[in-house]
């Protein structure tokens, strides 16, 4: 029996499986997205490994597929554009269960998922915010801008993505990726922010949140909102930024009155922070001036899923630890 072609495995369907680092190989030596490559994986259970794109020669492909082609190419004026995606299958009721179809994109998430919480060795930190300080922030700077109806102005969110980018500049050491070989730290911090729920379940990336101003950053956050909720209109899969990968991941789950999550880290990224409710608790009184044992403070449980290959648990608490400073101490986030 002959062995498979990279025709044969290109067009036989099935999912393509390969290392953060084969896709960042793939595309640094411009070959594009490495499921549209004809390539055999080497590794385990057919994954594409480093190797395989190194010895990849996309010269030798069109002979390939001539080969494996019994019927002649269309000319390239017959070459139809790519189709739009296929509506979802009807629900199928059964006895006792009904199954429901899923979009490409929300199979593909399900996969990365999957992919990084077999590969990648989690650990989680966790830890206690006070947000007394960073809510006046945010009340003063809205307060001071000229904000429409439709303008919600910055969030909560919007200040906690900044001390996460602020956070990344004490301690860059988790603004990277396992390469497999070695570790790449990131000058940028792209973060992924999740946004909407189920099969509309997205994770569009907000570009440069570091060195962007607080209303840039909240703006792309707010239009990235309206595209999942479709006041923007078309396929959110279409906008660009809605597929690319960052270099960190925030989830906020305090809406729906979670505490604390712990969050599965997305390929190649080291880190991933999840943010439960804000609710008001009573602490031990820290004003020595004050007769009051207690007060009432506004708080917020964070926790960080690490990859235990390039962030270990020291660099993971220093990241936390300076996370806090810059949450608790807010003017920071102006500097």
């Amino acid at each position: 029996v002959a062995a498979p072609t990279p025709a044969a495995a290109a067009s036989s369907g099935e999912r393509v499986i390969a290392s953060p680092r084969a896709h960042t190989l793939a595309k640094e030596k411009g070959y594009g997205e490495i499921f549209a490559l004809r390539i055999v994986g080497t590794g385990p259970g057919g994954r594409i490994v480093a190797q395989d794109v190194l010895e990849y020669d996309p010269s030798t492909v069109p002979a390939v597929a001539a080969a494996a082609e019994p019927v002649a190419a269309a000319p390239p004026a017959a070459v139809a554009s790519p189709a739009a995606p296929a509506p979802l299958a009807e629900p199928v009721v059964g006895p006792g269960y009904t199954d429901y179809s899923l979009p490409a994109s929300a199979l593909e998430l399900a996969a990365r998922l999957h992919t990084s919480k077999q590969n990648v060795p989690h650990y989680y930190l966790t830890i206690d915010l006070t947000l007394d300080s960073i809510m006046e922030l945010r009340s003063s700077l809205n307060s001071t801008m000229k904000l429409d109806e439709t303008d919600g102005g910055i969030t909560v969110n919007d200040l906690m993505m900044k001390a996460a980018a602020a956070a990344m500049k004490t301690v860059p050491a988790a603004n990277a990726s396992w390469l497999d070989s070695f570790v790449r730290v990131y000058d940028s911090v792209d973060i992924n922010v999740v946004v909407g729920n189920g099969s509309s379940l997205y994770a569009p990336v907000i570009r440069d949140v570091g060195r962007r101003g607080l209303k840039a950053v909240s703006d792309d956050v707010a239009t990235a909102t309206s595209v999942v909720d479709g006041e923007e209109g078309g396929d959110p899969t279409t906008v660009p930024g809605f597929g690319d990968v960052g270099t960190f991941t925030m989830v906020n789950l305090g809406m729906f009155g979670v505490k604390s999550c712990a969050p599965i880290i997305r390929e190649p990224q080291a880190c991933a922070l999840a943010l439960g409710a804000i609710e008001n608790r009573i602490v031990p009184n820290d004003d020595a001036e004050s007769e009051e044992i207690y007060k009432e403070s506004v708080m917020v449980t964070a926790t960080l899923s690490c990859d235990h290959r390039v962030v270990d648990g020291a660099v993971g608490a220093q990241w936390l630890s300076a996370f806090k400073n810059h949450v608790e101490n807010p003017v920071t986030l102006l500097l």
